[in-house]
């Protein structure tokens, strides 16, 4: 009986792993030792500004092989339009508005991530990695908000969007000079921007080479400026697309994405590191040939239309996920903490966060969604849409939009029409990724549904719009100012 059963167990262990092999894709658990981490993350990139998501003007070769030999996200949002708030959500794993992030933090704010936030760079101290942000920060700019005060080892950066310096095409004296910082010590101001994205991607070269000659696992963050304007591309890639500077720009930020890469493979470490690559929010269409595009996504940054909060998300980990997979569940930035605890085996933080692990999409162990629904909220604390499922519920809201308007050019930009508002509306994704036609008279069943969603959130983080206080808002300690 015993040998009968060991032949049995073999046989269907041989027939699983030709399975596998024939299926062309075999997945190892994960590893034994910490993984290191990459997080790219760009500012104002568009949906359709790589060539594995649209763009035909010029080519993305790096990205296109992160996509080849990984994952790519097809309906990956941000939980907010805008600088400050999406960075929050990324490096804490909760919706903005629930810390009392929001908008894009000025240079004089005395406003910040407070102390008690538990940031992916913490987390990751936590377990003995090395930490570093390169390029920018946007989550504060006093200095208990400094990044090296909030679990990076090393900063070498700005603290502020690249346009908050006196250089601005629009009321150039209401900004301060702009710092570059090395640690917590002031190196530059306002630097020559051309050489940020170089300059930042050879310091995380430098970084890597030094965590692995230490035999310590790392964690990078490379916050990329760019394309938000104003756009500058470095002497040597002046000119490489043929297709004007804001293309330079994304061909710039994919060498840099190459340079990654080599990188690792250089180090011994590229089947033992997590490369992720993502966008704050959509293009800032004001900025005419200076912005980028969402394709077929309606409106852009600072709206909960598509073309805002829906951006690239591309995951590289050989022989952990997948190759040339596609992911058309929804997730979001506020997933990626759990995530990459999980990874780690760590606990999460003992405060509510909203994020869940998905993992197990990136993996391509399922394909469901992780998130009863997904929420966008703007402004201090206004509940604009959600999306649950293909179901896109838009309530009452006023938005901006270029609809009528001359957009800018040239690092100038148009004026938007603020004169514009949406009703209740609903719109099915799977076949209207343009949100044009709104079937809310078509479905009182699912909007039902979707407002129950909606009240639910409204009793954790409350809805000015519909003058709903939060029930179990955060402690004092969490609020994020000083």
């Amino acid at each position: 009986m015993r040998l009968y059963m060991k032949k049995n167990i073999l046989l269907v262990c041989t027939i699983s792993i030709l399975s596998l092999l024939l299926s062309g894709c075999v997945v190892k658990p994960l590893a034994d030792s910490l993984p290191n981490v990459v997080l790219i993350f760009t500012d104002d990139l568009g949906y359709a500004d790589l060539s594995s998501y649209g763009a035909t003007e010029y080519q993305t070769p790096f990205l296109d092989q992160m996509a080849s030999e990984g994952v790519r996200f097809t309906d990956f949002y941000v939980s907010q339009a805008i600088c400050s708030a999406s960075r929050a959500a990324l490096l804490t794993g909760s919706y903005p508005n629930r810390i009392g992030i929001h908008g894009a933090l000025g240079p004089a704010s005395q406003h910040g991530i407070h102390d008690q936030e538990i940031t992916l760079a913490e987390l990751f101290k936590g377990h003995n990695y090395s930490t570093a942000l390169f390029g920018k920060w946007h989550l504060g700019s006093q200095a208990q908000f400094h990044p090296t005060r909030h679990g990076f080892d090393y900063f070498y950066g700005i603290p502020h969007s690249n346009d908050m310096w006196p250089y601005h095409p629009e009321n150039p004296e209401y900004w301060p000079d702009l710092p570059t910082y090395d640690g917590e010590e002031i190196v530059g101001i306002n630097t020559d921007q051309s050489r940020f994205t170089t300059d930042f991607t050879q310091r995380s070269i430098g970084f890597m080479e030094q965590a692995v000659a230490a035999e310590k696992p790392f964690f990078l963050y490379l916050a990329h400026p760019m394309p938000h304007v104003p756009l500058s591309v470095s002497a040597e890639r002046e000119g490489v697309s043929g297709a004007g500077l804001y293309a330079d720009v994304i061909r710039e930020i994919d060498w840099s994405v190459g340079q990654v890469l080599a990188t690792l493979e250089s180090l011994g470490v590229d089947d033992n590191t997590l490369v992720m690559f993502i966008s704050d929010n959509g293009p800032w269409l004001s900025y005419g040939n200076h912005a980028g595009s969402a394709g077929p996504l309606r409106e852009g940054k600072g709206t909960a239309w598509e073309g805002g909060v829906r951006v690239p998300f591309i995951a590289r980990w050989p022989d952990r996920i997948p190759s040339s997979s596609v992911v058309t569940t929804p997730a979001m930035t506020i997933d990626i903490f759990p995530t990459l605890a999980h990874l780690l085996d760590a606990n999460l933080p003992e405060h509510p966060i909203d994020g869940k692990s998905i993992w197990s999409l990136m993996s391509g162990e399922s394909n469901e969604s992780v998130q009863e629904a997904y929420y966008f909220y703007y402004n201090q604390n206004e509940l604009h849409a959600l999306r649950s499922g293909n179901w896109k519920l838009h309530f009452p809201h006023g938005y901006r939009t270029m609809e009528g308007q001359l957009p800018g050019g040239d690092g100038k930009p148009g004026r938007y029409n603020y004169d514009v508002s949406t009703e209740l509306e609903l719109y099915d994704l799977s076949t209207d990724i343009s949100e044009q036609f709104n079937v809310v008279n078509l479905h009182a069943d699912i909007v039902a549904d979707l407002m129950l969603e909606a009240d639910s959130i409204r009793e954790k983080l409350g809805d000015s719009l519909n003058d709903v206080e939060a029930a179990d808002s955060r402690e004092p300690g969490r609020i994020a100012e000083e």
